[in-house]
């Protein structure tokens, strides 16, 4: 039976690469190519595709809210992530959004058709490396709440210890003097890296790991 196909990823030549060779097998058929997450959303809910290979760095929303947004709308379509980065704070939350399988660039391309023919079987594929992460997550040991916040950058931290104050975006931005499109960025980065999924979330967090404690905050 032939597996229909969607490629995403905003580097035109790696996309017609990933496309070319896939074409040359006789059960898998790309329908559909996006250089955007906004276009990869918008490409699967036209196509309903069997697999959808999504690349976790593009433009027009990443390739996490992609795969979220396609998980929801989509949820006949097997979503792969195929990318370069294997740090924590991309598997994870690609796995969380839906990602059924997770694989590396430097993958051979016969595995790589292997991989979304068992996508289109329900089967998971995780690159070795990957499979180790994901292996220490079960086990309890990927790493602890304060090694995470280690992860955030310093103006990260700033805006998470002011969301745990209560501050909307609008006040934010207003009291770091930054702009409220920037603000959101950084949000959302937060929420990313701790795998949160919103900023209440976020606030208890910092509350709970000592980013801010009450009567401490000046």
């Amino acid at each position: 039976m032939m597996i229909t196909v969607l490629v995403a990823d905003d580097h035109p030549l790696v996309r017609g690469g990933i496309t070319g060779f896939l074409s040359t097998q006789p059960d898998l058929d790309v329908v559909a190519e996006a250089g955007t997450g906004d276009e990869a959303v918008e490409l699967a809910q036209r196509h309903w595709p069997d697999v959808a290979l999504i690349d976790l760095q593009m433009p027009g929303g990443d390739g996490v809210a992609a795969i979220r947004r396609i998980a929801a709308a989509v949820p006949h379509t097997r979503l792969v992530v195929l990318t370069s980065h294997a740090g924590d704070t991309d598997i994870f939350p690609a796995i969380r959004a839906g990602a059924l399988s997770y694989l590396l660039k430097d993958i051979a391309p016969n595995e790589l058709a292997d991989a979304v023919r068992a996508a289109a079987a329900g089967e998971a594929v995780l690159h070795p490396r990957v499979a180790t992460r994901v292996v220490g997550e079960l086990r309890g040991g990927r790493r602890d709440a304060p090694h995470a916040l280690r992860d955030l950058t310093d103006r990260e931290l700033e805006v998470l210890r002011l969301v745990a104050e209560g501050l909307s975006n609008v006040e934010i931005a207003s009291r770091l003097v930054i702009g409220e499109k920037t603000v959101k960025t950084h949000v959302s980065a937060i929420l990313t890296k701790l795998g949160l999924s919103d900023r209440t979330q976020a606030a208890v967090h910092a509350w709970q790991h000592g980013v801010l404690r009450r009567g401490t905050e000046g």
